[in-house]
């Protein structure tokens, strides 16, 4: 069986803990980074901020970090471990809270119920 993503209550305390990294299965497993690179010249900050927000109240013991990142030229991407999971250019739309949670959960934590982001 492969090793899983644990919650925080079981993550190495103290002295040896390393930011972000939880022991699974006697080994350290890295919680995965999330990034919101967004348009600092559409000032799209705040809805950045929002959205972090609302990952980190979501997955608050299966994300390592949660990073906002500015750019330009419109972008508002969100990327885990570097892969992109959403980009705001290539759909033509913001994305919705419910649908980032979504697609995050189903890489990170499938087994998770999100309440009524599964709804509907």
């Amino acid at each position: 069986m492969a090793p899983q993503r644990v919650g925080a209550l079981q993550c190495v305390h103290g002295e040896t803990k390393i930011s972000g990294d939880c022991w699974v299965q006697g080994k350290v497993m890295s919680r995965p980074r999330l990034e919101i690179e967004y348009c600092t010249q559409c000032r799209f900050v705040l809805r950045a901020a929002w959205m972090a927000e609302e990952l980190l109240m979501t997955f608050a013991s299966e994300l390592g970090e949660v990073a906002l990142v500015p750019g330009r030229d419109g972008v508002f991407d969100v990327r885990l471990d570097g892969e992109l999971v959403f980009s705001r250019k290539a759909a033509q739309r913001f994305p919705e809270s419910k649908e980032i949670k979504q697609l995050v959960r189903d890489r990170i934590a499938p087994d998770k119920d999100l309440g009524h982001s599964d709804r509907g």
